[in-house]
């Protein structure tokens, strides 16, 4: 049965549980007007999902939809039922996604940690023989002449031993010494390692029954595939539609490739393919902007999900959880719940999509009292690699459509 026109539709795929199933119940909190339709491959868990949201929205207008991401013919024919169900389509969350048998790489913790600390130390050691080597004492009082009130060690080649030092270019350079603190390693980016994941997650990857690597077809592919199925359905009457990709900060511009974009030669697909969802989400508006579509992709930040849970035993976690609540207090991207990690999610269902930057990843953030934000980064993104690999997920849509009209299966 067709949702009423006037209504807002919303689609969302990987809806029946996580990050999903928390989104769709804050969207109806925000709007419960809306017609929500949970687009998900497992029908016994959507249909649990659905009464459960019922039970907080008794009066919300929500469908259910088989779709499974990962598989081509299962796209084009979940795409084909939402034309004929919808005019319209006004939010497409494209959340769905697997980290498959995900595994902890130690030797890259290790690593990342001490490398980064010593690292630390080498640069603070060199900027200590730079300034001391010989030195003097220019004064142990502060000078009314030089305008930061400094006195301490100077470097006596650069600056003879005279009040000539205190002009004000010697004076920042000293200032600068003074401000850095001496052998003490950077957190920030020692806690940005365990926020990201960088490079500590390897996952085995395969190929699906269509012959594209699962976690790229999963992650990437089977959305393109269903914006472009969908494209008739977008910015209808003059309105805008809005493409929500859920990236991550794991995203990596490293593991990525141009001539391996499936990454069936690494063992960092999951990186890699969120990734590839920045690129496309940039191209898309390129080329989709002028016909009401605009794409946008976010960081839930680091939850605690059914997908995290399988990178450890459930011994770890037990152990590891309150630690992490602890650790918030220094880190803004661990969300942790999956009802914090969709905070931009929700943000950008209230903004107007032409105002939205392209280039940004709109990240959900929490502080260490547990008040969630959101926060934007700018993407490292190559405008010209966006579009090669564009235009290459375009040739792969073309081959796989060939070869469904060939065999028939889409009859």
């Amino acid at each position: 049965m067709a949702a009423p026109s006037a209504r807002r539709v919303v689609l969302v795929t990987g809806a029946n549980s996580g990050i999903g199933l928390a989104l769709c119940g804050r969207i109806l909190s925000k709007d419960d007007q809306i017609h929500l339709c949970m687009a998900c491959r497992n029908m016994q868990k959507a249909e649990a999902a659905k009464s459960e949201l019922l039970l907080s929205h008794p009066g919300a207008d929500i469908s259910l939809l088989k779709l499974d991401v990962g598989n081509v013919d299962s796209v084009i024919k979940g795409a084909k039922e939402i034309r004929q169900r919808y005019q319209h389509l006004d939010y497409l969350y494209l959340n769905a996604g697997i980290m498959p048998n995900p595994r902890f790489n130690l030797k890259a913790f290790l690593n990342g940690l001490f490398s980064r600390y010593f690292s630390h130390l080498r640069e603070q050691k060199e900027h200590y023989r730079q300034w001391t080597r010989p030195a003097f004492v220019c004064c142990l009082l502060p000078c009314n002449y030089c305008p930061h009130g400094l006195s301490g060690i100077v470097n006596s080649h650069a600056c003879p031993p005279t009040y000539e030092w205190h002009d004000g270019t010697t004076v920042r350079i000293a200032a600068q010494m003074f401000q850095e603190p001496m052998f003490d390693p950077d957190l920030r980016k020692i806690f940005n390692m365990f926020a990201t994941a960088d490079g500590l997650l390897t996952q085995e990857d395969w190929l699906s029954d269509d012959g594209i690597q699962q976690v790229f077809m999963t992650n990437v592919f089977g959305h393109f595939l269903l914006i472009r199925n969908l494209e008739a359905l977008f910015g209808r009457s003059g309105c805008t539609s809005q493409v929500i990709w859920t990236s991550s900060s794991n995203a990596s511009k490293s593991t990525f490739s141009l001539t391996d974009y499936q990454h069936s030669q690494g063992q960092e697909s999951y990186s890699s393919s969120k990734y590839a969802t920045d690129l496309l989400s940039v191209c898309l508006n390129k080329h989709y902007n002028n016909k009401g579509l605009f794409s946008s992709v976010v960081c839930p930040g680091f939850v605690l999900t059914n997908l995290t849970f399988n990178i450890f035993p459930p011994i770890f976690w037990t152990i590891i959880t309150p630690i992490m609540w602890l650790i918030r207090i220094f880190t803004n991207s661990f969300t942790l719940s999956p009802y914090n990690g969709t905070e931009a999610m929700v943000w950008l269902f209230t903004q107007k999509p032409e105002s939205l930057d392209p280039m940004v990843k709109y990240h959900s953030c929490t502080s260490g009292v547990g008040n969630t934000y959101v926060a934007t980064y700018k993407m490292d993104i190559d405008i010209e690699t966006a579009e090669v690999f564009y235009q290459e997920v375009l040739k792969l849509e073309n081959k796989m459509t060939t070869k469904l009209q060939i065999t028939g299966d889409n009859s």
